[in-house]
């Protein structure tokens, strides 16, 4: 069983800015399991700018600022295992991976969990209606626009105001669709205030506060929602109700922190700390808790780099 004296978890941001600072205090045997094809994590699908202002002092697309990371980090000799998938690991430190060389049990001194997050699906929103085609998450309709060449559709509801949901109202614009609203439970937008202004405003694109949609109707694919201002308890107010006809509906509905392995593992994860419950596993970026930007993600995930560092030079003392 070959050991390492990190295995980090992910290769987006997170990951890379982590593996290069524990590479710094002096760790050797290092590796990064990443399930994707390629290094960078979510900001390859961000091809937008608006990233590195505060860590690089300029403004970059997602890809710039994950390749200036990846440059670094081919300049060490971090291993990195792509398209490969960690499916367990133990409080014992083992990490077990399946990729393209098969299935195979690694142990580690210490562990570090830069999974990133998913986006919540429309499931636990609970909203009525059909089932039909046109429901996607605005990190999947990214993806398609901006990776995969596919339009997700023509007419275009977005429900919740986080930034992607934010971004692809402006990007979807850009490439013909016609983005009929923005609808936000909430009586104040989620996204930074600058992406309501260059996504929303600048596009004329209404953004309803205090609204939800009721009802996602149509048979093969959406047809229309229906849509309804809420009272203080975000409960639709009767009466208040109007329909949009579309044929594709984005949730930008929240992002959950991506921990179900140290969840089946039993490693305690508070939210804050980077360094969990189980010694010598430690958490950082969105795994942890969700950023509104991916600098200060860089700032949290080097500091975990770091404190496993000084766990593994220190004999597994903290």
């Amino acid at each position: 069983m070959h050991g390492y004296d990190l295995i980090v978890i992910g290769g987006g941001p997170a990951g890379l800015a982590a593996a290069l600072a524990a590479r710094a205090g002096g760790l050797r045997e290092i590796l990064i399991v990443e399930r994707d094809i390629e290094l960078g994590g979510i900001l390859n699908q961000c091809i937008h700018a608006g990233f590195g202002l505060e860590y690089f002092k300029e403004e970059l697309t997602g890809p710039e600022y994950a390749g200036r990371f990846i440059r670094l980090l081919r300049e060490t000799d971090i291993e990195v295992a792509l398209d490969s998938m960690v499916v367990e690991i133990t409080p014992e430190l083992l990490v077990r991976v399946i990729g393209r060389d098969g299935e195979r049990t690694l142990a580690a001194k210490s562990i570090i969990l830069a999974t990133g997050c998913r986006e919540r699906a429309r499931g636990p929103l609970g909203i009525a209606g059909t089932r039909p085609a046109g429901v996607i998450t605005a990190g999947t309709a990214q993806r398609y626009v901006n990776i995969e060449g596919y339009m997700p559709g023509k007419c275009v509801v977005i429900l919740g105001s986080g930034d992607v949901g934010l971004i692809m109202a402006r990007r979807l614009t850009l490439e013909g669709a016609k983005v009929l609203a923005c609808v936000e439970i909430m009586p104040k937008a989620g996204g930074l205030p600058r992406n309501i202004v260059q996504c929303l405003y600048d596009y004329k694109i209404p953004l309803y506060l205090s609204h939800c949609i009721t009802e996602i109707c149509g048979e093969k694919r959406v047809e229309q929602v229906r849509v309804a201002r809420v009272d203080e308890n975000r409960k639709p107010i009767a009466g208040s109700e109007f329909a949009i006809a579309c044929d594709t509906v984005l949730l930008s509905v929240g992002l959950i922190p991506e921990n179900e392995l140290a969840q089946a593992a039993g490693i305690g994860i508070d939210g804050e700390n980077i360094e969990t419950a189980t010694p010598g596993v430690f958490v950082c970026g969105n795994a942890l808790h969700v950023h509104d930007i991916v600098d200060k993600v860089t700032a949290e995930a080097q500091r975990a780099g770091a404190a496993a560092a000084a766990y593994v030079k220190n004999g597994g003392a903290s």
